[in-house]
């Protein structure tokens, strides 16, 4: 059994900053990357950040010079650093982690709620 929680989600002005934490637990011996997608209301859910166990990161065009991902393999935790923040960064925003040892497999976590009010 894997286990992906998120927490440090909440409501913030415009402007204002959070930062989410992910952690991954369980029967895990390689992640191979983790990751923040975010899904607002009536529309598709869409990557924000990831980051791989080598360090590689890939951002949206939206959020780039505004969030920062980063991750303590040791802890299989992965972070996401949430500056000036937009109303229209308002969304549940999805924790996912791959898995590549025991076997290949994707886990996704519940999801936080960010309410960024103008």
């Amino acid at each position: 059994q894997v286990q992906v929680v998120e927490s440090g989600g909440g409501s913030v002005q415009a402007g204002g900053s959070l930062r989410l934490s992910c952690t991954a637990s369980g029967s895990i011996f390689s992640i191979y990357s983790m990751g923040w997608y975010r899904q607002a209301p009536g529309k598709q859910r869409e990557l924000v950040a990831s980051i791989t166990s080598g360090g590689s990161t890939d951002y949206a065009d939206s959020v780039k010079g505004r969030f920062t991902i980063s991750r303590d393999n040791a802890k299989n935790t992965v972070y996401l650093q949430m500056n000036s923040l937009k109303p229209e960064d308002t969304a549940v925003y999805h924790c996912k982690v791959i898995v590549t040892r025991p076997q290949l497999a994707i886990y996704w976590g519940q999801g936080t709620q960010v309410t960024v009010s103008s």
